[in-house]
């Protein structure tokens, strides 16, 4: 009747499965090219109705080409994640034991030998290279966010499991348009503007419902500044958002490891990253005609 207290800790907690998309080496380049020679225009005489731009088709056609030009050049993968998995490991630590194994089925003495020297030598760099990482996050100490990675990569700390849940649902109340009053000026996006607004995302951020990465509109920055920037605009004259912009899934966060109302929840709304690139746009065009130029002041000092 007496058994083992200790259990090791990958028989304690099961692996997880996780899919993820990866990008290969030159995806971002080929993504450049395939936007480089897309006729844009084409999208939008699609979208003319009695000489009038259907906003919401234009922008709607244009995200779903773009989400299936990075489902082209993209690979998802299946991976294991296991808990006791050691963090300095790398693919090519996990590709030397093939190597292994396969010269010792072979027979091959002299092969069996260069594998383990191999395997012997990529667990060394892979450390070395994992202990160099961790000394850079402590580098700079205004980098608050780096420093914490480190403590946790350090201390092995792990959050507790938390359980998401995402409450969707469509909004079919049609949006009212207020006609301007007469002699109103509409704000107009310049393409250079755009192009820095694009280059200037962070690709950590996740994307939103529209399932448009960062990291596609900082990297294709010059070649979807055009028809980002004529998409701004004609919303903006015509005085519509398009309902994708407007989009967002609520996941509501615990606050707590057992939640048991909701209170115990913490709303977290992520929006497409078009959206938030959209409105800094404008509200930097606003600040600019409401502000305009500083005045100059002199001072003038009496002469005695």
């Amino acid at each position: 009747m007496l058994m083992h207290g200790y259990r090791p800790l990958i028989k304690v907690a099961k692996p997880v499965h996780k899919q993820i998309k990866v990008w290969p080496e030159g995806s971002s380049e080929v993504l450049q090219d395939c936007f480089n020679t897309t006729d844009w225009d084409m999208f939008k005489q699609a979208a003319i109705f009695n000489n009038t731009t259907d906003l919401q088709e234009y922008s709607e056609t244009v995200t779903a080409y773009i989400n299936k030009c990075i489902d082209d050049v993209t690979v998802t993968k299946t991976i294991t994640v296991r808990a006791n998995q050691k963090p300095w490991m790398t693919g090519e630590v996990y590709r030397l034991p093939k190597a292994q194994n396969a010269a010792f089925r072979a027979g091959d003495e002299v092969g069996l030998g260069t594998a383990r020297a191999n395997l012997s030598h990529g667990i060394g760099e892979a450390k070395r290279q994992h202990s160099r990482r961790i000394a850079h996050q402590f580098s700079d100490s205004r980098n608050t966010r780096n420093l914490w990675q480190g403590i946790q990569t350090i201390t092995d700390y792990k959050p507790p499991p938390r359980t998401f849940a995402s409450f969707e649902q469509q909004n079919s109340t049609t949006a009212q348009k207020t006609p301007p009053p007469p002699g109103d000026q509409v704000i107009m996006l310049t393409p250079d503007s755009v192009r820095k607004s694009f280059s200037r995302i962070n690709a950590r951020k996740a994307p939103g419902p529209d399932n448009i990465p960062g990291r596609v509109l900082r990297d294709c920055a010059a070649e979807l500044t055009d028809v980002f920037t004529d998409i701004f605009n004609i919303s903006l004259s015509q005085a519509v958002v398009p309902t994708f912009f407007k989009t967002t899934t609520i996941i509501p966060v615990p606050k707590k490891p057992s939640p048991s109302c909701f209170n115990d929840y913490h709303p977290v709304a992520p929006n497409p990253i078009l959206m938030k690139c959209f409105e800094r746009l404008v509200i930097h065009q606003i600040k600019s005609a409401l502000l305009g130029p500083l005045p100059v002041c002199i001072s003038v000092q009496p002469l005695d």
